[in-house]
């Protein structure tokens, strides 16, 4: 369903955003790429924008900032970050803790909007919480311009798995059909990807784990194409795979996302 109404179930990725050195040039870029209308946001949210698809909250961007709110020289690296979504995040962050992750921003207030952290699972894969008030999180997903799917790729498939059942409640499965990958269930239901780094042809040696954003896309080769005119670059050009046609490419300020044209259902 491309519009989300109802609350996100606990493990659910819920919202993505961006870490970027130039804000403005990253909204100007997602616009052109994906569609998506945004600005700034108020200095008492330190200048957030939400990006919107007719007039639904989408994605964040922000500028990389130090934790007292300094913009540091060099600048942070460009990254997407995935949060999940938790009933109460100071639980969350202590089970996090007890599963051998760790915090590396640690439980706050967004105005009235809900309440996050920042932390990393054993592998080191760093992603968000978030605990819903008045914001629930992405409300447009599974369509062109929005998010389709959340990724972990991991140095340590078995270690982490136990974890986010631990400390998420979501369960890896085996994904039918594609050898190596499971598929992270809340309530039964797939809401996420996981594979080793050892799974992923091509990836450079040293890469770490990380959560991986997926974006839907009309046409994957055009997409890739307007990326490199408008100055991001490719890292795995558009190949077909089970799900669809994909790529993973770079924005021209470093960050790390995939496009993806998704397969029709199969039929009978």
């Amino acid at each position: 369903m491309p519009e989300v109404s109802a609350p996100y179930r606990p493990g659910t990725p819920c919202w993505v955003d961006l870490m970027v050195p130039d804000q403005q040039a990253a909204l100007d870029f997602y616009r052109d790429l994906f569609g998506w209308q945004g600005e700034a946001g108020p200095p008492e949210a330190g200048g957030y924008a939400v990006c919107s698809m007719r007039g639904k909250p989408v994605a964040g961007i922000m500028t990389a900032m130090t934790p007292d709110g300094k913009i540091p020289d060099p600048p942070l690296p460009s990254v997407w970050t995935t949060y999940l979504a938790t009933d109460d995040v100071d639980a969350t962050q202590s089970a996090v803790t007890k599963s051998g992750g760790t915090v590396t921003m640690p439980p706050a207030d967004v105005l009235a909007l809900g309440r996050m952290a920042v932390v990393a699972d054993p592998s080191g894969a760093v992603f968000g919480l978030w605990q819903a008030r008045d914001f629930q999180g992405a409300a447009v997903v599974n369509e062109p311009g929005a998010v389709v799917w959340n990724e972990l790729n991991t140095s340590d498939p078995d270690a982490v798995s136990g974890f986010y059942s631990k400390a998420l409640g979501i369960k890896a499965a085996p994904m039918e059909g594609a050898s190596g990958y499971f598929a992270f269930e809340a309530d039964g239901r797939a809401v996420g990807g996981m594979q080793g780094l050892g799974n992923i042809e091509g990836l450079p040696p040293g890469t770490p784990s990380h959560w991986l954003t997926y974006f839907a896309v009309d046409d994957t080769d055009s997409t890739v194409d307007a990326l490199i005119r408008a100055g991001g670059s490719v890292l795995k050009p558009p190949f077909d795979m089970i799900a669809g046609r994909m790529a993973v490419v770079q924005d021209p300020q470093g960050s790390t996302f995939a496009v993806i044209k998704a397969s029709p259902p199969a039929s009978g």
